[in-house]
């Protein structure tokens, strides 16, 4: 499991720099400046929680743990429902993918951010 964590990790961090680079540069004349900030905070969230899964891979080469295997599972599905959905709501003029089918998705995004940040903690507290 904690190879699968390392390579999710990788592919985050891999994908968020090529998606932060397009966004500036080849997406950047086709959307408004309002549109460019959604892009930038779901590359922003995709880069910080890539981050969260390494040190969750790291965590769990060394020690065993349910509450931080299951973070890092919160943390990719948060990266795939937060950022996704924000990539999406950010070309939906190119797209035309309509908002009411994708604004719902961020908020649980976000939710699965904070459950997995508060399995880390629990992990802290209960860890002597």
């Amino acid at each position: 499991m904690q190879k699968g964590f390392l390579i999710a990790a990788s592919v985050a961090g891999l994908t968020g720099v090529i998606l932060g680079a397009f966004g500036a540069h080849a997406l950047r004349p086709l959307i408004d400046t309002y549109q460019q900030t959604i892009w930038d905070k779901g590359v922003q969230y995709q880069i910080y929680h890539a981050l969260a899964i390494f040190a969750c891979a790291m965590y769990l080469k060394n020690e065993p743990s349910a509450l931080v295997r299951n973070a890092a599972i919160c943390f990719v599905l948060g990266i795939v429902c937060f950022s996704g959905s924000l990539y999406l709501l950010a070309t939906r003029g190119l797209t035309q993918i309509p908002a009411i089918a994708l604004g719902p998705v961020t908020p649980i995004g976000g939710l699965f951010f904070i459950a997995g940040w508060a399995l880390i903690l629990i992990q802290a507290v209960r860890k002597d």
